[in-house]
């Protein structure tokens, strides 16, 4: 078995110069390193993990909390977060809540146990509880999807692209408006969406009829069943409707063709998340794209900063764009 101190002998040079290039630490002559990087190709070498992570007193591991696997979101996340951290040499394993807040502590308290080197959560919640343990692990974090003071975060711009959908109904002539949404607990699809909508349309001069509004929980049968509660308790029928995701929209299409309600003569929809889905639907659904797996790369290269005691951004602030297609 190939050592450490073989291959400085091998090179001519110091088991310390055969570390520090390893580990890509510290100054070493281009001509040693040369000679270094020569041997450890021809003899094959690879340093074992756990002597590196003793040495360096990392893992080289991130754990990623996320609240459900059964949606595009979270997957594109990883996708982009796996693909950033692998060129740096990081693995990373998962860990789904399915949006249970307590498991959501109990996983930041066994990522500290298993010395994970940082942790990204993908988060749909800040409530006292969440933001009091992610203080008491002490561990390097970033949370990707919703803001919080003291902590990394990568957002996205939930407010003004909800806004501008709502004025894009608008400018098309839709007044209408009815608009599915989540619980506000989830500040950035349950709240900001909502209030986005709600801000628009007061700046608009046009008002929201209470039976407009109504809940999902994000998932394609919360927001059939959200439809029909429109469609039932309104007193003037909406002429366009506004989903949080783009779930709660197929949902909402699915109960208006249930209805046979035209879409879009009758009713026009939108949802949020430009799922792979949307795309292929009759008719195809009009949507916002938060770019999620840059989110993913993103949130990579803060933590490995955090991680490296390098600077970082505490906050930052995903870009949109909205999709037009057939639905509107």
């Amino acid at each position: 078995m190939i050592t450490i101190k073989d291959i400085a002998e091998m090179a001519k040079v110091s088991r310390s110069t055969v570390s520090r290039v390893l580990n890509d630490s510290g100054y070493v002559s281009e001509d040693a390193r040369k000679r270094v990087e020569q041997v450890v190709k021809e003899t094959g070498y690879v340093p074992s993990e756990h002597a590196k992570s003793l040495r360096t007193k990392k893992t080289k591991v991130i754990g990623v909390i996320l609240p459900t696997i059964q949606t595009e979101t979270p997957s594109r996340i990883v996708t982009g977060l796996g693909r950033e951290l692998s060129k740096h040499g990081y693995q990373f394993f998962l860990a789904n809540t399915d949006h249970d807040k307590e498991k959501e502590l109990e996983y930041l308290d066994l990522l500290k146990v298993r010395q994970v080197d940082g942790i990204v959560l993908i988060a749909t919640n800040t409530d006292a509880k969440l933001m009091k343990k992610i203080k008491e692990i002490n561990i390097p974090l970033v949370m990707i999807g919703q803001e919080a003071e003291g902590v990394i975060h990568i957002t996205y711009d939930d407010y003004h692209a909800t806004r501008e959908l709502t004025r894009f109904f608008i400018q098309k002539g839709y007044e209408k408006i009815a608009f599915i949404g989540v619980d506000e607990s989830d500040r950035a699809v349950g709240y900001f969406r909502k209030k986005g909508f709600l801000d628009e349309m007061a700046a608009q001069g046009l008002a929201v009829e209470k039976a407009w509004v109504q809940k999902g929980i994000f998932d394609i049968d919360s927001g059939r069943e959200a439809m029909e509660k429109i469609l039932k308790n309104a007193v003037n029928k909406p002429t366009a409707t506004i989903a949080v995701t783009d779930r709660l929209a197929i949902g909402a299409m699915s109960c208006l063709k249930e209805h046979g309600i035209e879409i879009p003569t009758e009713m026009a929809i939108a949802g949020i998340g430009a799922s792979e889905m949307s795309q292929y639907l009759e008719p195809s659904l009009t949507t916002v794209d938060y770019q999620n797996e840059k989110a993913g790369e993103e949130g990579a290269r803060q933590i490995l900063a955090s991680i490296d005691s390098k600077p970082f951004q505490e906050k930052v602030v995903m870009d949109y764009r909205l999709i037009i297609r057939k639905s509107v």
